[in-house]
């Protein structure tokens, strides 16, 4: 079968080819009103003027003004129908062979917008976020760091491990993430250190974008948990270490993490990861009846971290890790979180926490990567245990087909230094 080309130009290497089609939300013009987007090549194509032209004419779609927000709250909360009616239309008119789009030059000027002069926003307003805790390897990892034993605790391997995070410090990516203040371990009998934190840290993860939610009281069936993700983005959920470990004793994470949540601006559909899926790690002992799936399916998704320290013109990789390390499923860590009855609503953000691999070059943190301090990485020849003012740090992901490449675009943040 011959691969699907688009009339837009588009590299080989370039994330963005007619097969992903990822959604996000764009302002054309600095004084523009936002409106969504999909990215294809080096162009952002605007669904507002696509909308405009009436050529979403599917029975889904035909009426609907999901295209003329602000953000893609509406059209999520639509369902895979509507999803699916919204690619195919998409895919179809951006194809070599569609003359609709390739052949009206005035629609074409209009709605196809070079990226490079478009101002990227969060692709969606975030209503609540949670973060899981879902790859075996850091959690054995940090075992070892905190209480000197990989050993696991028992309900780990029973449920996905989360905490509720804070929606208001979800940025896009780009957006500087400020160094946070505040208290850590004091040394010896003194008070509690007061300051800036010294122990500043990235998460490479990725997050579910909630899609229709589900009404309070009734949980969603896992093996209808797929309906309910729209997509996946790269995400950074920034941490403070030193912070972190001081409080996080008895209630769990809290200043430490709700600082900056940094996700990327494109939403990639699992309809475009879906020939990237495969077969998740054993899960033992075997879950329980409401977490166990017909198929149980993590996604070949390639993650690199990579950092530019201060001042410096080149960046380091520092982590290779991948999707499919996760233990937990996304859908698992969707009707986990709904067991109890608690409503998710479209937009919600789920992350999967941080993303290790069983290599050392795979840990997903510098938490890991130098052990908590105790060995420093080597970036372009200098010395980092963790994150210093002015450091860059860019999660990058993408799966590689046959011809093609499904990929995230990039999720960055600068560190600024703290407030005084």
């Amino acid at each position: 079968m011959a691969l699907l080309q688009s009339f837009v130009q588009v590299h080989p290497d370039s994330h963005f080819p007619i097969q992903n089609l990822p959604y996000g939300v764009f302002k054309p013009q600095p004084t523009s009103s936002p409106r969504p987007g999909v990215a294809i090549g080096d162009y952002v194509l605007d669904l507002s003027e696509i909308a405009s032209a009436g050529l979403f004419d599917g029975p889904l779609l035909t009426n609907s003004d999901c295209f003329f927000q602000h953000n893609l709250n509406k059209f999520v909360s639509l369902g895979r129908p509507a999803w699916k009616e919204a690619r195919a239309t998409l895919q179809k008119l951006l194809s070599a062979t569609e003359p609709t789009l390739r052949d009206n030059a005035v629609l074409r000027q209009k709605s196809l917008v070079p990226l490079s002069s478009v101002e990227l926003l969060l692709p969606v307003a975030v209503g609540d976020y949670s973060d899981f805790f879902s790859s075996l390897h850091h959690t054995k990892n940090c075992g070892i760091i905190f209480r000197g034993t990989d050993t696991v605790l028992d309900n780990w391997y029973r449920l996905p491990i989360a905490y509720h995070g804070r929606a208001s410090s979800v940025v896009v990516s780009g957006t500087d993430i400020v160094r946070p203040r505040g208290q850590a371990h004091p040394a010896g009998n003194s008070t509690p250190y007061y300051g800036p934190s010294l122990k500043l840290d990235f998460e490479l993860e990725m997050a579910t974008i909630v899609g229709p939610g589900n009404e309070l009281g009734k949980p969603v069936d896992i093996n209808n948990a797929e309906d309910h993700i729209f997509g996946i983005v790269l995400m950074n959920d920034w941490s403070a270490r030193d912070i972190q470990a001081w409080e996080y004793i008895p209630l769990g994470p809290f200043l430490g993490k709700n600082f900056g949540t940094t996700i990327s601006p494109w939403i990639v559909t699992l309809e475009a990861l879906e020939p990237f899926a495969c077969d998740a790690p054993k899960q033992d002992p075997p879950p329980l009846p409401y977490l166990t799936e017909k198929v149980s399916k993590n996604y070949d998704i390639s993650l690199e971290v990579h950092v530019k320290p201060a001042g410096h013109e080149n960046s380091s990789v520092v982590t290779r890790s991948n999707l499919k390390h996760l233990y937990w499923t996304l859908t698992q860590q969707l009707a986990h979180h709904t067991i109890n009855g608690c409503n998710l609503r479209p937009g919600d953000l789920l992350g999967t926490g941080t993303v290790s691999g069983p290599e050392p070059e795979s840990l997903g943190c510098l938490l890991e990567l130098t052990w908590n301090g105790k060995n420093a990485l080597s970036l372009n020849g200098l010395p980092r245990k963790f994150l210093e003012d002015g450091d860059e740090v860019v999660i990058t992901g993408h799966c590689k087909g046959n011809g093609y490449t499904v990929g995230f675009g990039t999720c960055s943040g600068k560190i600024v230094p703290a407030a005084p």
